[in-house]
């Protein structure tokens, strides 16, 4: 009885120490806040001695260091029958290594006040670091530790399997999930891309630790690393701290072959019957990579038509003139190997059709007349006035860091990127909404119990 009290005594103790490393991170990351928002961003390239290539913001204010780094190639690689690797991988990485178990690992994040994650996408699988810059070696050491030995030990695979099912479980419950894993399914069928990102339950199943094993071994080469840096750490630091993290993983990765694709089903309307009150609706078409020239006119159009939240179009005809939903959306989703324009909502069943229809004239409103010059003006204050405020946390910039490299953007992009929305002209958008633009080519997934809806599949 006594062990039992003595283990409850230090179990509320670990957990309050990580409630107040969270509180004092959290502070932490409000003054940055403050005392950045005039501050110029100056981003330097670092080569390690080793030669690992990172971006560095350097920011000696606060005393934190924010790391971010992505391996190019995500879930899209997972094999055939082993659906949700790359997942399972991303639950496990921080769930002991080297001599510790998991509840060692943990409790040493938590003792140094360290915030350690990682993240499986489609195209990528990512990982994150937030150290004070007094614990930052111990939290080098246990990154590295995470990489170069992950245990994988049963009982941690088995817990976080588990949680990996039960979440799978509960996406086939929801109307949203289930529409975007049935697009994806629809428009990229017989393609990498077409498989559930989070994996299915048969896949997790069947996964063992050799396979994870495996997946560290083929994934994590250095020549497919990509890092980003903000924070209390000099560029002579930074160095030493790439080395101590990366240097021990292989050189190269495992190569992926994952074919260039496009979506397709242009037109095809599946509605997949779930019983629920409202229906979820998903449509999509082609869009536009992020290394196409035309990307920023797309970007500041999508603002207009439905991502710029109530003052876009879509929000305005089918939300407020309407009541037909509470929020919809446009977004653009440049993969990899392929591109997507897309629109999400969820209505009533009764109202799908009209819902539908309502959107596609929009499309069409815009494909046939673009923008007026007021919409675009108001976008791009929007655009431009708002982007400092992403630049509000150490995790944020080093985040953007990531996608800069990844995008091949160049290392003097947040210097160029409102000059590159200021040129957007209504011209611009005009010729790419008929070129890009179809009302009548979006693939139409529809999840609930819809009425009036014309269904090519069901």
């Amino acid at each position: 009885a006594r062990g039992l009290r003595h283990g409850r005594i230090a179990a509320k103790r670990r957990q309050a120490r990580l409630v107040m490393s969270r509180i004092l991170l959290a502070a932490l990351a409000l003054m940055l806040v403050v005392q950045r928002s005039a501050a110029a961003v100056e981003v330097q390239r670092v080569v390690s001695p080793g030669g690992i290539e990172a971006w560095l913001v350097e920011e000696h204010t606060v005393p934190i260091v924010s790391l971010r780094f992505v391996f190019r190639g995500g879930s899209a690689l997972d094999p055939d029958g082993k659906e949700g690797l790359a997942e399972l991988a991303s639950g496990l990485l921080n769930e002991g290594a080297g001599e510790m178990d998991a509840l060692a690992f943990q409790k040493a994040l938590d003792d140094s006040v360290v915030r350690m994650g990682f993240k499986a996408g489609i195209d990528k699988f990512g990982g994150s670091l937030a150290t004070l810059t007094e614990t930052g070696d111990v939290a080098y050491h246990l990154l590295a530790m995470a990489l170069n030995e992950p245990r994988f030990d049963v009982d941690a695979l088995e817990r976080v399997r588990a949680q990996v099912i039960a979440g799978l479980e509960r996406a086939a419950r929801d109307g949203n999930e289930v529409a975007r894993q049935q697009w994806y399914v629809t428009a990229f069928a017989g393609h990498p891309y077409a498989r559930p990102p989070g994996g299915t339950i048969a896949g997790v199943e069947a996964i063992t630790r050799d396979d994870l094993l495996a997946f560290v071994r083929d994934r994590f080469g250095r020549d497919a690393l990509i890092i980003g840096v903000a924070g209390d750490i000099s560029a002579q630091d930074l160095g030493r701290m790439l080395d101590l993290v990366f240097a021990d993983l292989p050189g190269e990765a495992r190569p992926g072959d994952i074919p260039e694709t496009s979506p397709g089903a242009g037109g095809m309307v599946l509605v997949e019957r779930l019983p629920q009150p409202q229906s979820a609706l998903l449509m999509g078409q082609v869009g536009l990579k992020r290394t196409d020239p035309r990307y920023y006119t797309a970007y500041v159009m999508n603002h207009i038509f439905g991502g710029g939240g109530f003052s876009s179009r879509l929000n305005m005809e089918v939300r407020e003139k309407r009541g037909l939903a509470y929020g919809i959306f446009s977004y653009l989703v440049p993969l990899d190997h392929a591109a997507s324009f897309m629109i999400g909502t969820a209505t009533q069943n009764a109202r799908v059709s009209e819902t539908l229809g309502v959107v596609r004239d929009e499309v069409t409103r815009l494909h046939d007349e673009g923008v007026s010059e007021e919409e675009l003006t108001d976008a791009k204050t929007y655009l431009t006035g708002s982007f400092p405020l992403r630049l509000d946390s150490n995790g944020e910039i080093a985040s953007i860091l990531v996608g800069m490299q990844v995008a091949e953007l160049g290392i003097d992009y947040l210097d160029r990127r409102n000059g590159l929305i200021e040129a957007v002209t209504r011209e611009d958008i005009a010729a790419l909404a008929a070129e890009l633009l179809d009302p009548d080519g979006f693939a139409v997934v529809v999840v609930g119990e819809p009425e009036g809806i014309d269904a090519t599949s069901q």
